[in-house]
């Protein structure tokens, strides 16, 4: 069974590799559409993309940062060596000062040691491909934990949203039963009302009726709830289906308010206007569960 899962999440995974330690952390939050964000040390620039693609085949949307750290177990990453030659090119310069200038003698190591090229600086040749395939590994087990987190909040986000579906069904029953009651109250007024202008006990019975009819079509709210046990039933079907169903459900949740307001604008009874209000909402906090969905 495809379960839904939530946007945030986070899951890290560190391990070494063939000489270098891996850490990897993964964290997101919501976002309309898919935003990665990969941070790496400059030396392994070349593998961003790769890490965003897979990224992207486990994510639909949020925003994702990925954070990645490199640390050599070896002293074999980089070489530093003197270029005696050129040392000594600008000690003898330094003493022609010196000797010609009657400049003060003060060369020490700090100070040449800061001039250009004094020093090189050489780098191993690295097999991008297997530090890439190292770091892939490491990704992976982040990438595994990072999802398992999201399953497990979506799993209570399932929860929660089919609880509330079911508290709405329930109220959307109260409303029905309470508007069937709300025709049988109004023509027992009406005929009320009739007989103190009218004082006369002979009414028209068809009057009533007809009078009845109109109220009960101008209340009538049999196509909204209707409507509205189909949106919810809908919402089941989605989360039973799982995967990312985050933007379906928002759409959904446009039309069940639309039915819900159409409702409250034809409840003339204040204790089902009170249940209308109960209606919208358990929609507001499914709106707002639905704003963590992927």
């Amino acid at each position: 069974m495809t379960l839904i899962k939530s946007m945030t999440g986070y899951g890290r995974a560190v391990e070494s590799v063939n000489g270098r330690e891996f850490t990897v952390e993964i964290r997101s939050v919501n976002n309309r559409y898919l935003d990665c964000t990969v941070k790496l040390p400059r030396s392994v620039s070349f593998a961003e993309e790769a890490v965003k693609q897979a990224v992207k085949a486990s994510v639909s949307r949020g925003k994702v940062d990925v954070y990645i750290t490199i640390k050599s177990e070896t002293a074999e990453d980089a070489c530093i060596r003197l270029n005696a030659g050129v040392l000594e090119g600008y000690l003898t310069a330094m003493r022609q000062m010196v000797n010609e200038f009657g400049v003060k003698d003060d060369i020490s190591v700090s100070a040449v040691s800061r001039l250009p090229e004094v020093f090189s600086v050489e780098k191993p040749e690295v097999d991008e491909e297997q530090l890439l395939a190292d770091l892939m590994q490491v990704v992976k087990q982040a990438l595994a934990g990072y999802d398992a987190m999201r399953c497990t909040e979506g799993a209570a986000l399932d929860a929660d949203l089919r609880n509330r579906g079911n508290s709405i069904a329930d109220l959307v029953s109260q409303v029905e039963q309470g508007n069937a009651q709300t025709v049988v109250d109004y023509r027992a007024r009406l005929e009320a009302k009739l007989k103190e202008v009218l004082a006369a006990t002979n009414i028209d019975e068809s009057r009533i009726l007809t009078e009845a009819a109109i109220f009960a079509d101008k209340v009538a709210v049999d196509e909204e709830t209707v409507r509205l046990r189909s949106h919810l039933q809908q919402m089941n079907t989605m989360l039973d289906g799982g995967g990312a169903v985050g933007r379906k459900l928002d759409f959904l949740l446009q039309e069940m308010n639309r039915e819900a307001n159409t409702i409250g604008s034809k409840c003339t009874d204040v204790r089902l206007a009170r249940i209308v209000v109960d209606i919208k909402a358990e929609l507001e906090k499914i709106r707002e569960q639905t704003q963590n969905i992927e």
